[in-house]
Protein backbone atom coordinates (compact mmCIF):
# COMPACT_ATOMS: atom_id res chain seq x y z
CA UNK A 1 0.00 0.00 0.00
CA UNK A 2 1.27 3.59 -0.69
CA UNK A 3 2.17 6.31 2.13
CA UNK A 4 -0.86 8.24 0.70
CA UNK A 5 -3.52 5.39 0.82
CA UNK A 6 -2.07 4.58 4.47
CA UNK A 7 -2.49 8.16 5.07
CA UNK A 8 -6.13 8.34 3.94
CA UNK A 9 -6.98 5.29 5.30
CA UNK A 10 -6.39 6.63 8.73
CA UNK A 11 -8.20 10.30 8.34
CA UNK A 12 -10.62 9.83 5.25
CA UNK A 13 -11.33 6.03 4.40
CA UNK A 14 -14.41 7.34 2.63
CA UNK A 15 -12.22 9.43 0.68
CA UNK A 16 -13.03 12.84 2.12
CA UNK A 17 -11.74 14.49 5.31
CA UNK A 18 -13.66 15.74 8.07
CA UNK A 19 -11.46 18.82 9.45
CA UNK A 20 -12.74 20.45 12.77
CA UNK A 21 -12.40 23.94 12.99
CA UNK A 22 -13.00 26.51 15.66
CA UNK A 23 -15.43 29.32 14.79
CA UNK A 24 -14.45 30.99 18.30
CA UNK A 25 -10.66 31.63 16.41
CA UNK A 26 -11.36 34.26 14.31
CA UNK A 27 -7.90 34.94 13.63
CA UNK A 28 -7.73 31.07 12.54
CA UNK A 29 -11.43 31.07 10.83
CA UNK A 30 -14.51 32.84 9.95
CA UNK A 31 -17.01 32.58 7.64
CA UNK A 32 -16.97 35.46 4.53
CA UNK A 33 -20.62 36.41 3.71
CA UNK A 34 -18.93 37.85 0.47
CA UNK A 35 -16.91 34.42 -0.56
CA UNK A 36 -19.73 32.62 0.61
CA UNK A 37 -17.42 30.35 2.52
CA UNK A 38 -14.96 29.95 5.46
CA UNK A 39 -12.22 31.90 4.99
CA UNK A 40 -8.47 32.34 7.21
CA UNK A 41 -5.63 30.22 8.21
CA UNK A 42 -7.17 27.13 9.13
CA UNK A 43 -9.30 27.28 5.77
CA UNK A 44 -6.82 27.38 3.74
CA UNK A 45 -4.77 24.68 5.27
CA UNK A 46 -7.50 22.13 5.22
CA UNK A 47 -7.82 23.04 0.86
CA UNK A 48 -4.08 22.38 0.88
CA UNK A 49 -4.22 19.25 2.32
CA UNK A 50 -7.41 17.82 0.75
CA UNK A 51 -5.10 18.61 -2.45
CA UNK A 52 -1.89 17.38 -1.77
CA UNK A 53 -3.94 14.25 -1.05
CA UNK A 54 -5.99 14.59 -3.67
CA UNK A 55 -9.36 13.63 -1.46
CA UNK A 56 -12.90 15.57 -0.78
CA UNK A 57 -12.85 18.13 1.85
CA UNK A 58 -15.42 18.74 4.63
CA UNK A 59 -15.00 21.54 7.23
CA UNK A 60 -16.95 20.83 10.40
CA UNK A 61 -17.44 23.94 12.75
CA UNK A 62 -17.76 23.99 16.10
CA UNK A 63 -18.26 26.53 18.80
CA UNK A 64 -15.23 26.39 20.85
CA UNK A 65 -12.55 24.08 21.44
CA UNK A 66 -14.19 21.83 23.96
CA UNK A 67 -16.54 21.20 21.79
CA UNK A 68 -13.93 20.16 19.06
CA UNK A 69 -12.57 17.99 22.15
CA UNK A 70 -16.15 16.19 23.42
CA UNK A 71 -17.02 15.61 19.56
CA UNK A 72 -13.50 13.61 19.46
CA UNK A 73 -15.23 10.92 21.15
CA UNK A 74 -17.80 10.66 19.13
CA UNK A 75 -16.09 10.12 15.75
CA UNK A 76 -16.95 12.88 14.35
CA UNK A 77 -13.65 14.64 12.58
CA UNK A 78 -10.63 12.88 11.58
CA UNK A 79 -8.22 16.11 11.95
CA UNK A 80 -8.83 18.98 13.97
CA UNK A 81 -6.98 22.45 14.30
CA UNK A 82 -6.35 23.30 17.84
CA UNK A 83 -3.87 24.68 20.07
CA UNK A 84 -1.15 22.07 20.94
CA UNK A 85 -1.38 20.92 24.56
CA UNK A 86 0.84 18.62 26.88
CA UNK A 87 -2.05 17.12 28.55
CA UNK A 88 -3.96 16.00 25.28
CA UNK A 89 -0.96 14.14 23.99
CA UNK A 90 -2.44 10.89 25.05
CA UNK A 91 -5.14 11.28 23.11
CA UNK A 92 -3.99 13.01 19.70
CA UNK A 93 -0.44 13.97 18.01
CA UNK A 94 0.14 17.20 17.30
CA UNK A 95 1.88 18.44 14.25
CA UNK A 96 4.48 21.57 14.59
CA UNK A 97 2.78 25.00 15.17
CA UNK A 98 1.88 26.21 11.78
CA UNK A 99 0.77 29.70 13.84
CA UNK A 100 0.80 31.08 16.81
CA UNK A 101 -2.27 33.33 18.22
CA UNK A 102 -2.15 35.82 21.58
CA UNK A 103 -4.74 36.04 24.05
CA UNK A 104 -5.14 38.87 25.94
CA UNK A 105 -8.29 40.62 28.39
CA UNK A 106 -11.21 42.27 27.60
CA UNK A 107 -12.11 45.04 30.41
CA UNK A 108 -15.38 47.85 30.73
CA UNK A 109 -14.71 50.66 28.98
CA UNK A 110 -13.79 52.72 32.06
CA UNK A 111 -11.84 50.17 34.06
CA UNK A 112 -8.57 51.22 35.68
CA UNK A 113 -7.08 48.18 34.14
CA UNK A 114 -4.64 49.16 31.50
CA UNK A 115 -2.37 46.32 30.91
CA UNK A 116 -2.11 42.85 31.37
CA UNK A 117 0.02 43.22 34.00
CA UNK A 118 -2.27 45.42 36.28
CA UNK A 119 -4.99 42.75 36.65
CA UNK A 120 -2.77 40.51 38.70
CA UNK A 121 -3.85 41.69 42.31
CA UNK A 122 -5.82 40.42 44.91
CA UNK A 123 -9.52 40.20 44.46
CA UNK A 124 -10.09 40.47 40.71
CA UNK A 125 -11.70 37.38 38.99
CA UNK A 126 -10.98 36.98 35.15
CA UNK A 127 -13.40 34.60 33.44
CA UNK A 128 -11.87 32.07 31.06
CA UNK A 129 -13.12 29.19 28.92
CA UNK A 130 -12.19 26.12 30.93
CA UNK A 131 -10.66 24.12 28.50
CA UNK A 132 -9.05 26.70 26.32
CA UNK A 133 -5.47 26.42 26.21
CA UNK A 134 -4.73 30.24 27.01
CA UNK A 135 -6.92 29.02 30.46
CA UNK A 136 -3.86 26.79 31.84
CA UNK A 137 -1.70 29.67 31.01
CA UNK A 138 -3.64 31.87 33.00
CA UNK A 139 -3.33 29.12 35.73
CA UNK A 140 0.63 29.35 35.69
CA UNK A 141 1.11 32.99 35.35
CA UNK A 142 -1.25 34.40 37.90
CA UNK A 143 -0.34 35.00 41.34
CA UNK A 144 -3.04 37.16 43.21
CA UNK A 145 -6.19 37.26 40.93
CA UNK A 146 -8.41 34.66 40.82
CA UNK A 147 -9.77 32.43 37.76
CA UNK A 148 -13.59 32.05 37.16
CA UNK A 149 -14.27 29.15 34.98
CA UNK A 150 -17.04 29.40 32.05
CA UNK A 151 -17.94 26.66 29.42
CA UNK A 152 -17.12 28.21 26.20
CA UNK A 153 -14.94 32.02 25.33
CA UNK A 154 -19.08 33.26 24.64
CA UNK A 155 -19.97 32.50 28.55
CA UNK A 156 -17.01 34.57 29.69
CA UNK A 157 -17.74 37.65 27.53
CA UNK A 158 -21.34 37.14 29.20
CA UNK A 159 -20.08 37.27 32.92
CA UNK A 160 -18.20 40.37 32.20
CA UNK A 161 -21.05 42.23 30.38
CA UNK A 162 -23.54 41.16 33.48
CA UNK A 163 -20.98 42.71 35.50
CA UNK A 164 -20.00 38.92 37.41
CA UNK A 165 -15.93 39.80 36.71
CA UNK A 166 -13.54 42.37 36.43
CA UNK A 167 -12.12 41.03 32.79
CA UNK A 168 -12.92 38.05 30.45
CA UNK A 169 -9.90 36.08 29.23
CA UNK A 170 -9.92 35.36 25.47
CA UNK A 171 -8.24 35.48 22.58
CA UNK A 172 -6.83 38.72 21.06
CA UNK A 173 -8.97 38.56 17.96
CA UNK A 174 -12.33 37.03 19.17
CA UNK A 175 -12.03 40.09 21.85
CA UNK A 176 -11.32 42.54 19.29
CA UNK A 177 -14.32 41.56 17.44
CA UNK A 178 -16.66 41.62 20.62
CA UNK A 179 -15.31 45.14 21.53
CA UNK A 180 -16.58 45.98 17.98
CA UNK A 181 -20.19 44.32 18.55
CA UNK A 182 -20.66 44.76 22.26
CA UNK A 183 -20.14 48.51 23.25
CA UNK A 184 -18.34 49.68 26.82
CA UNK A 185 -15.74 47.24 26.74
CA UNK A 186 -12.20 47.73 25.70
CA UNK A 187 -8.83 45.39 25.45
CA UNK A 188 -6.03 45.96 27.60
CA UNK A 189 -2.41 46.15 26.38
CA UNK A 190 -0.63 43.89 25.87
CA UNK A 191 -0.98 39.81 25.58
CA UNK A 192 -0.77 37.09 28.35
CA UNK A 193 0.24 34.53 26.29
CA UNK A 194 1.36 33.26 22.67
CA UNK A 195 -0.97 29.97 22.17
CA UNK A 196 0.81 27.56 19.08
CA UNK A 197 -2.01 26.36 16.63
CA UNK A 198 -1.79 22.86 15.55
CA UNK A 199 -3.71 20.08 13.31
CA UNK A 200 -4.13 16.94 15.42
CA UNK A 201 -5.08 13.82 14.44
CA UNK A 202 -6.28 10.91 16.77
CA UNK A 203 -3.00 9.21 18.17
CA UNK A 204 -3.80 5.77 16.29
CA UNK A 205 -3.23 7.48 12.79
CA UNK A 206 0.02 7.26 12.78
CA UNK A 207 0.93 7.15 9.40
CA UNK A 208 -0.77 11.02 9.04
CA UNK A 209 0.98 12.06 12.19
CA UNK A 210 4.16 11.85 10.04
CA UNK A 211 2.53 13.27 6.73
CA UNK A 212 1.34 16.94 9.14
CA UNK A 213 4.38 17.32 10.92
CA UNK A 214 5.95 17.35 6.97
CA UNK A 215 3.32 19.31 5.54
CA UNK A 216 3.80 22.11 8.12
CA UNK A 217 7.67 22.55 8.63
CA UNK A 218 7.54 22.48 4.47
CA UNK A 219 4.64 25.01 4.47
CA UNK A 220 6.53 27.31 6.68
CA UNK A 221 9.75 26.69 4.78
CA UNK A 222 7.10 28.81 1.56
CA UNK A 223 5.85 31.12 4.13
CA UNK A 224 9.52 32.14 5.31
CA UNK A 225 10.78 32.32 1.99
CA UNK A 226 7.78 33.79 0.36
CA UNK A 227 8.69 36.97 3.68
CA UNK A 228 12.13 36.92 2.75
CA UNK A 229 11.75 37.40 -1.09
CA UNK A 230 8.83 40.46 0.39
CA UNK A 231 11.40 41.94 2.87
CA UNK A 232 8.77 41.33 5.57
CA UNK A 233 8.72 40.31 8.88
CA UNK A 234 5.53 38.36 9.64
CA UNK A 235 5.74 35.60 12.27
CA UNK A 236 2.73 33.45 11.06
CA UNK A 237 2.34 31.59 8.02
CA UNK A 238 -0.74 32.92 5.55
Amino acid sequence: MSTRKKILSEIAPAGVIRAAVNMSNAALVRWDDQAGALVGPSARISHKIAGQLDCGLSLIQYGSAADILAAADRGEWDIAFIASDPSRVDRFSFSPPYMSVKATYLVAEASAFRTVGDLDIESVQIASARSAAYTKQLERILEKATVSYTDSPAAAIDLLVGSQCDAAAGLTEFLAHTSERISGFRLVEGAFSEIPQTIAVHRRSIHASAFFADFVRRLSRTAAGDREAAGGGEENLP
